[in-house]
């Protein structure tokens, strides 16, 4: 990528994560205000899912090979030309999964986290720290277990995981990245006529 296009991407990345922050934040807010225990639990754990979740997609796109893809969409089976296109983008599938979905579940994690934390305490009437301890000791463990054993499923199941989001994608007709030009017919021609030439 050339300094103009690696300055669109730069610009369109931070937009993005601006964009993704305020919608879970305003998603959880809007959720945890008259919610239980209960569902609020239930939203943290939503958050944690999401955010291992998509970081074994973009470890897995990075650990996946293009050959199985290339049989497979000529083969015209389902969501392998999607996959064989996410694969071709490994390091910006992996920039969205993992830094941008990634980084931000994270910290509204710890937000969601911190605002049962209160709750609790408020709803015990304590000032104990044990409440924000314990929550934030249980979804830090989580998480990083949750990865860590996602990152082993990436690495050994890549072809598969791949195939299953190109299938996603291809359901909902979402691909961010455009198709590989093809080469023009008249670059061939040129190039064989140098070809010739040079016997």
């Amino acid at each position: 990528m050339n300094k103009k296009t690696d300055i669109k991407w730069l610009i369109k990345i931070i937009v993005i994560s601006l964009v993704a922050s305020v919608v879970f934040t305003l998603a959880s807010t809007e959720i945890l205000g008259n919610a239980g225990y209960i569902m609020s639990f239930a939203v943290l754990a939503v958050f944690i899912i999401v955010g291992i979740v998509f970081d074994v997609v973009g470890i897995a796109v990075t650990a996946a090979d293009e050959a199985p893809f290339n049989s497979m969409a000529t083969r015209r089976q389902k969501g392998a030309a999607e996959a064989l296109r996410l694969v071709k983008n490994a390091n910006r599938v992996t920039c969205y999964c993992n830094d941008v979905i990634g980084d931000v579940t994270g910290i509204i994690s710890g937000t969601t986290a911190a605002l049962i934390a209160a709750r609790l305490m408020e709803g015990f009437n304590t000032e104990s720290i044990m409440f924000p301890v314990i929550i934030s000791a249980v979804v830090t463990g989580v998480t990083v277990g949750g990865k860590a054993v996602g990152k082993t499923l990436a690495f050994n199941k890549s072809t598969a995981i791949i195939l299953g989001v190109g299938k996603i994608c291809k359901f909902f007709r979402i691909m961010p990245f455009a198709k590989p030009e093809k080469r023009d017919k008249s670059d061939k021609s040129n190039k064989s006529d140098k070809q010739n030439g040079q016997k």
